[in-house]
């Protein structure tokens, strides 16, 4: 069985694990290697590891980390299908999603390399009389990522590549669920020339987490999870003193005006409700149709749904692969009758869906849908973080907005349409994040931030972009004064502008 370690001070750790958890080929159901849990000495070796480098690294020229970030860049683009493969054997992701994550992954990357002007100051001469004030940022120490399941690779690297360049040392808690992915990344970042200890790797469950929240060397944390996991490491983080930036759930809006074209709309909520199996934050989740348009665009998505192939992640004809786990499979499956329970109306049922040639003991559930579904229902009050797409119907526009924002969750909403006026109305009055028009999943490229509202974010600040230097940094402004040769004598008064 193949073992899956720690990656502690430039190489792989060579000691004997007390726990381990099993890692699943999801279209398979069966156990493809073992990862370790790391215990608090390793959380510690990890740390120091970190600790030990940072004096050095945090020295290293700007010109030389962009070089070092320049070479990690050729090194994924090399290794990109690897990588993919990687993320497909474990998540479960068809190699086109796998792809594209590993490529949104290298564009944190590529704007990291930029870090020579990301770090440019301000300087103002003569403030005062022969006195000049300038700003500097300067990194925070080590800092923690914990990541999640669901981009293996790509949330990683929202927040590592900016962190490293800033001059912080890391240390990245990966999901248990498909480790390899952060192993390799590693194992390149070596390969680039990045000093042992810069970039660590700790496996591990809520022991190796809460380590992490603790340790008086870390400076500051990101996250990236559900919403409870996401209170508990702003809250447990904070109370420890460290910066924090806790990603959490969502339940992403689609609305859908009367004047939309629907073809596009019904193209939209199946890609985004369906993509990666609904295993992402900004899934399409809640589908809102504005009257009268419901009865035609759940035609229009039951009409492309039937045409969906779902299969092995590996398989090429695949277009949606297996969840990731069994008990989560049974979990998104579980809404289904929950929500006829209460009163909602199952227009598609994933779990009679063909599966183009999966095994049966693969954890495998269609795409599904929800119809006339009401915002008292558990189905849509609760991030399902599967394939089902929850449809409501609204008799206005106003409706729409207030269903969006009632919502606790604030982190990405679409709205589709063919006029200009209402799209510029909604993205002012929507109190979400991240807004698409006629865009389903409004990701927003690296060199912007991304992050929520609401119960979505804790925190201050976005990840990666101008925002996640800011993180990732502390500002210093320097008043300094060298005195002219012609100087008469020493002045101990405050420094005022005359």
């Amino acid at each position: 069985m193949r073992r899956i370690t720690h990656w502690i001070g430039g190489k792989p750790w060579t000691g004997e694990a007390r726990r381990q958890g099993d890692v699943y080929d999801p279209a398979t159901g069966q156990i493809r290697a073992k990862v370790d849990f790391a215990t608090a000495a390793e959380v510690s070796a990890a740390v120091a590891a970190a600790a030990q480098a940072l004096p050095a690294w945090r020295r290293v020229s700007l010109s030389r980390r962009s070089q070092i970030l320049f070479a990690f860049r050729e090194l994924v683009r090399r290794h990109s299908a690897e990588l993919a493969a990687l993320i497909t054997a474990e998540h479960g992701k068809v190699a086109s999603d796998a792809a594209g994550e590993v490529a949104r992954g290298l564009e944190v990357v590529e704007f990291a390399c930029g870090i020579p002007h990301l770090l440019k100051g301000a300087f103002s001469e003569n403030v005062s009389t022969g006195v000049d004030s300038y700003s500097i940022r300067q990194p925070v120490g080590v800092v923690a990522g914990i990541t999640p399941f669901n981009f293996p690779a790509m949330v990683p690297m929202w927040m590592f590549p900016l962190a490293i360049a800033c001059g912080n040392t890391f240390v990245l808690k990966p999901s248990e669920k498909d480790p390899s992915a952060p192993g390799l990344l590693a194992q390149l970042w070596a390969e680039a020339g990045l000093p042992d200890g810069v970039f660590n790797v700790l496996h591990g469950d809520k022991a190796a987490v809460d380590g992490l929240l603790t340790h008086p060397d870390v400076a500051a944390v990101s996250f990236v999870g559900s919403t409870p996991v996401a209170r508990h490491v702003y809250e447990t983080g904070a109370a420890h003193g460290k910066r924090v930036q806790a990603l959490g759930g969502a339940k992403n809006h689609m609305v859908v005006l009367p004047d939309a074209d629907l073809d596009l709309a019904a193209d939209a909520a199946v890609s985004a409700g369906f993509g990666s199996a609904g295993e992402r934050c900004m899934a399409i989740s809640a589908l809102v149709a504005v009257d009268p348009v419901g009865d035609d665009l759940v035609a229009r998505i039951r009409e492309r749904i039937g045409a969906l192939r779902v299969g092995p992640g590996a398989d090429e004809r695949s277009e949606m692969g297996p969840l990731v786990t069994r008990p989560h499979r049974d979990r998104v499956a579980s809404y289904l009758d929950a929500g006829v329970a209460q009163g909602a109306t199952l227009a598609v049922d994933g779990r009679v869906h063909p599966v183009i040639g999966g095994s049966p003991e693969g954890f495998w559930l269609g795409p599904s849908v929800l119809d006339h579904v009401t915002a008292r229902m558990s189905c849509y009050t609760d991030e399902i973080f599967g394939p089902v797409l929850c449809v409501l119907r609204v008799r206005s526009y106003e409706a729409a907005v207030d269903l969006v924002n009632a919502s606790p969750y604030g982190n990405g909403v679409a709205v589709f349409t063919c006029d200009g006026g209402a799209a510029r109305r909604f993205v002012s009055q929507a109190q979400i994040g991240m807004v698409g028009v006629n865009v389903p999943i409004p990701v927003p490229m690296a060199y912007y931030s991304f992050g929520g509202w609401k119960a979505s974010l804790f925190g201050d600040t976005h990840v990666h972009g101008t925002e996640g230097v800011r993180f990732y940094t502390r500002g210093k402004v320097v008043t300094s004064r060298w005195l002219d040769p012609s100087h008469g004598g020493v002045n101990l008064g405050f420094p005022v502008s005359s």
